[in-house]
């Protein structure tokens, strides 16, 4: 019984793994998506400021 249970438990713990990875894949893509998004919005509001206060003078 033993000598069938630890390939087994290898094979559980190997998938178990491959899959934690897909799910932290996941979370960091879309991290990626977010940081992407919000460096974009930064740089249309300088620009709208940048604009908006050299138009005044």
């Amino acid at each position: 019984m033993k000598n069938q249970a630890m390939p087994i438990l290898a094979l559980t713990v190997i998938l178990l793994s491959f899959s934690s990875c897909e799910v932290i894949e996941g979370i960091f893509q879309a991290g990626v998506g977010v940081g992407v998004f919000i460096v974009i919005a930064i740089i249309a509001l300088v620009l709208y400021l940048i604009f908006r206060f050299s138009r005044r003078k």
